[in-house]
């Protein structure tokens, strides 16, 4: 196996096979993120990953389970090199139980319905869609590159192809001045799109990531720790996503919370209050990306 620079991989993804399908992120422009800044953005070789997919098959045989394709926006590749990767993937290990990637709204918005279908065919089963929220404003400064309504489009064509998606939101990233906007747009997001699952990470500060700039000059005010539970309050007060798998438990997250919409959304909110009525967060050491 050969990984070139630092693997990032969603923390369902933790006991998958990670196989570097490109380099980096396309889109690599987003004010918040550092994972890509050093890389050059590339598609690899094909015959770089048919290798490294045989490297694994002669270490684990038929025991791989799951396998996450990387890195950044593995999805952006053609769509007749994913269906070779996909094919091989299923000669090598049969018993999979799934294949995923991450994938941006442009990326999905990009395949038509025909290709996405013979990619879920082909064994793609689910894309992690990283959304980071559903107010516009807030999209348009972090420089995300897309636009709310793109991200709904994108979100529903996935599953009007049979591919499940899991969408991530930043808890924090509208700042002071868009936490509501930021909460409760995001959780129209949600409904209308009603994805598989949902998760929450919380945004935590990297000196070397635009939007540090951003909040050491003033122009930009971060949420308190109670702040982050009261945005979190009224998403799940406006969120309508029936069915949907609710995760907010990064490490990153100040509170751990999970559930399924809507049947969950009552007790989670009673824990988020009684948060707020003993003050008790988990605390800045134990926070981690």
């Amino acid at each position: 196996m050969r990984y070139e620079g630092t693997v990032y991989r969603p923390p369902s993804e933790g006991r998958s096979l990670i196989i570097q399908v490109t380099i980096g992120c396309s889109h690599n422009q987003c004010t918040f993120c550092t994972m890509y800044k050093n890389k050059v953005f590339r598609t690899r070789n094909i015959d770089h990953i048919r290798k490294d997919l045989l490297d694994a098959h002669q270490v684990y045989g038929d025991q791989v389970r799951r396998i996450f394709l990387a890195d950044g926006d593995a999805l952006c590749v053609k769509t007749e090199m994913l269906l070779e990767i996909l094919s091989y993937i299923k000669t090598l290990f049969p018993s999979l139980e799934r294949v995923t990637s991450y994938g941006t709204p442009a990326d999905i918005l990009r395949k038509s319905d025909s290709e996405l279908g013979l990619l879920r065919r082909a064994g793609l089963e689910m894309i992690y869609v990283g959304a980071e929220s559903g107010d516009d404003v807030t999209l348009t400064r972090v420089n995300k590159g897309v636009t709310r309504e793109e991200i709904i489009l994108s979100g529903k064509k996935l599953g009007d192809n049979g591919i499940a998606s899991s969408i991530t939101l930043i808890s924090g990233l509208g700042g002071q001045a868009r936490m509501k906007e930021h909460a409760i747009e995001s959780a129209t997001l949600i409904s209308q799109i009603n994805p598989e699952y949902v998760g929450f990470l919380t945004l935590m500060l990297e000196e070397s990531a635009p939007i540090y700039h951003e909040i050491m000059t003033g122009k930009m005010n971060l949420l308190s720790p109670m702040e982050v539970v009261q945005e979190m309050i009224l998403f799940l007060e406006h969120v309508d996503s029936e069915g949907t798998i609710f995760r907010s438990n990064h490490a990153s997250n100040y509170v751990s919370l999970k559930g399924t919409l809507n049947q969950d959304i009552p007790p989670m909110l009673s824990s988020l209050k009684g948060i707020q009525d003993s003050s008790i967060l988990k605390s800045e050491p134990f926070r981690s990306l």
